[in-house]
């Protein structure tokens, strides 16, 4: 029993103590405020210092104007009449946004045309601008010379058009010539990009145009390897004669027969990413 009431005094005295050191915090607190605010002493001024508002009958229009005197031209006091008669009228001038700011005189003057200043410089002479070559991507061919893009058909300058329907006799055997020579004409295209020279106003489905792949001439190729044959006149003539002479493409024999040398053949995966080749053969 005694230890339950020692504990509690003790408790009872531990909050006396702290109640008292909080206390004595706080007055300390305001004795020091106290001394670092100095009392402010507000002065009521005196009203017979203020002077009083003029009457109604001072104020407005009856209130004269001190206009000074009157100068002539060159700064000194005017004479005569001028002196006597005040000038009382003064022109306002109008503040605009737009004109705020600029003197009057460009203001109030009526505005000019004017000619416009030559230029500094002799202006450059813009060449012409030329339409570079156009970039078929991936074309196919659908026939030796004649090569499709998107909703474009495209003949190459230069040959003669050849049907994939043509047939070709050799040694008494009459074998798919066309077919055969599409073939060999997109496995050298490979699905690769082909530049071509447009002609001006080319925007129909079908067009005739000279076109290259990676530098060689296309017409130049199907000549040369005798799937071709150029216009008459050309310069591909010589080159159609040295075809023929070694019987190849259309002068020679069948390449798909197994008892004559194979022909050889560009392989079409190279470059495409396509597992196997897909001859039309």
């Amino acid at each position: 029993m005694r230890q339950h009431l020692y504990t509690l005094a003790g408790g009872i005295a531990a909050i006396a103590l702290f109640t008292g050191i909080l206390y004595a915090g706080a007055a300390a607190i305001r004795d020091r405020e106290s001394a670092a605010t100095p009392d402010l002493v507000l002065e009521t001024p005196d009203l017979t210092e203020i002077a009083p508002a003029p009457d109604e009958a001072e104020t407005g229009d009856n209130v004269p104007l001190d206009l000074g005197t009157p100068t002539a031209g060159n700064g000194a006091a005017a004479t005569g009449d001028q002196a006597q008669t005040p000038t009382t009228e003064k022109t306002a001038r109008a503040i605009e946004p737009q004109q705020f700011g600029q003197p009057e005189i460009v203001t109030s003057a009526p505005l000019e045309r004017v000619e416009p200043r030559a230029p500094l410089s002799a202006p450059e002479k813009q060449a012409k601008a030329t339409a570079g070559p156009t970039i078929l991507y991936r074309p196919v061919a659908i026939a030796a010379g004649v090569i499709q893009f998107d909703k474009l058909t495209l003949q190459i300058d230069g040959i003669e058009p050849e049907q994939a329907e043509r047939t070709c006799e050799t040694g008494g055997k009459s074998w798919p010539c066309g077919i055969v020579a599409r073939t060999a004409f997109r496995n050298f295209l490979r699905a690769r990009a082909v530049s071509c020279d447009m002609p001006e106003g080319s925007a129909g489905p079908s067009a005739t145009a000279s076109c290259s792949l990676g530098g060689q001439d296309l017409a130049a190729w199907l000549v040369d390897n005798g799937w071709a044959t150029p216009l008459p006149g050309s310069a591909l003539g010589k080159r159609a004669d040295a075809a023929r002479q070694a019987k190849l493409g259309f002068y020679g024999e069948d390449p798909r027969d197994l008892s004559h040398t194979p022909m050889t053949f560009d392989d079409p995966t190279l470059g495409t990413g396509m597992d196997e080749p897909q001859p039309d053969l």
